[in-house]
């Protein structure tokens, strides 16, 4: 392409300071160095985890930085040495690299990559230099990916080419929410046909691990939120139940043991709060119950719980993107939804102009959207 080895100037969403709303400005982008690639973003949404870093509940994020990690786009330019991707190639840039050299890629078992923000930073690309500058200043990445810019530079091990017939206005969804969700009833809950599941949360990430209950044959699924306007989508995605905690005198996790005799086979919270954390724990079968945590807590944020919940033979675990590998995995589910094999469009209830970013959170935190995308 014309730009290819130039500093490319476009918009992005610049969040200067925590707390502060996103500012859209122009911003300089340089070319891919050796290993990197630049990709033109076409359509990015508004991920809850966004709104974490915005208030600056994250810790390993560093202001300036340019957010967003669920995005899609088409490849630029490539640096040197890379072979996986090349100029013109539909793409979606991984908010969890996969590396493939570290003892974690190598495991087929595991999802995890030595190169995540959980292991090492990723406010600066590998080589610890930035390719974003704004008004003369350095400007951070966010999780090497920094979706809310028209142009961003990401490592080769941190894209994934999708299939050239997919519309990237609604697979930007399988970057991280819906992959995130689906991903923790399929792979890491392993939901048996018959089964009974609660999930915690109806958001994105929530409702699509209702979807994933459902691909995965779940008999009941009861979907749990304060939020009662959420109900109507959560049924259309497969709910067979759904109940406000703030309907009932009693703790939740007793609701639940109730409704199903010895609590659910599998619960997943999709929300990042302790408490939830816990009742989901105890909402589930004490011998045989499996609870995956899904949501995100604030850094710092400490769970104290009765051990005896896990004694009694509870399996109480994590997940990150939905245990898929990504780079594998995630071309994958775009062709399963060329394919018809879920909706995960059904999640998208706002489109905007990425000029509006800061109306799409506000959706968000009105509770008023589920997923809302935003269009370069």
């Amino acid at each position: 392409m014309a730009t290819a080895g130039k500093v490319i100037r476009c918009r992005a969403a610049v969040a200067w300071a925590p707390g502060k709303p996103l500012s859209v400005e122009e911003v300089e982008v340089a070319p891919p160095k050796a290993g990197e690639v630049r990709i033109k973003i076409v359509a990015t949404s508004i991920c809850h985890t966004d709104d974490h870093v915005l208030k600056g509940s994250l810790q390993k994020v560093e202001f300036p930085v340019i957010p967003g990690h669920e995005g899609a786009g088409i490849v630029e330019s490539i640096g040197q040495g890379v072979t996986s991707v090349k100029p013109g190639d539909k793409v979606i840039p991984l908010c969890l690299p996969q590396c493939g050299e570290c003892s974690f890629c190598q495991n087929p078992e595991s999802n995890y990559c030595q190169k995540t923000h959980l292991s090492e930073p990723q406010n600066l690309l590998p080589d610890k230099t930035s390719r974003f500058t704004c008004k003369g200043k350095q400007i951070h990445h966010y999780l090497w990916i920094s979706t809310f810019a028209e142009y961003t530079v990401v490592p080769e091990y941190a894209v994934a080419k999708i299939d050239a017939a997919a519309p990237l206005d609604k697979v930007c969804l399988i970057a991280c929410g819906f992959s995130t969700g689906y991903g923790a009833a399929i792979n890491t809950a392993k939901v048996k046909p018959g089964s009974t599941c609660a999930i915690f949360g109806l958001g994105g990430v929530g409702l699509s691990v209702v979807m994933g209950c459902k691909a995965a044959g779940a008999a009941r699924i009861i979907a749990v939120d304060i939020n009662k306007d959420k109900f109507a989508k959560a049924r259309e995605l497969g709910a067979t139940d759904c109940i406000n905690p703030q309907d009932f005198k009693k703790p939740i996790q007793e609701v639940l043991t109730e409704m199903t005799g010895q609590g659910v086979d599998y619960s997943f919270e999709a929300i990042g709060h302790a408490d939830t954390m816990i009742a989901a724990l105890a909402s589930c079968n004490a011998s045989t119950g499996v609870c995956v945590m899904v949501g995100e807590l604030d850094s710092g944020a400490k769970i104290s719980t009765d051990p005896v919940l896990l004694l009694t033979g509870r399996t109480w675990k994590g997940t990150l993107l939905g245990g898929w590998k990504t780079r594998e995995c995630i071309p994958k589910l775009v062709s399963s939804y060329l394919e018809g094999k879920f909706n995960s469009d059904l999640l998208i209830t706002h489109t905007l102009p990425f000029a509006k970013v800061n109306e799409g959170f506000e959706l968000l935190r009105a509770g008023k959207s589920i997923r809302t995308v935003l269009l370069f």
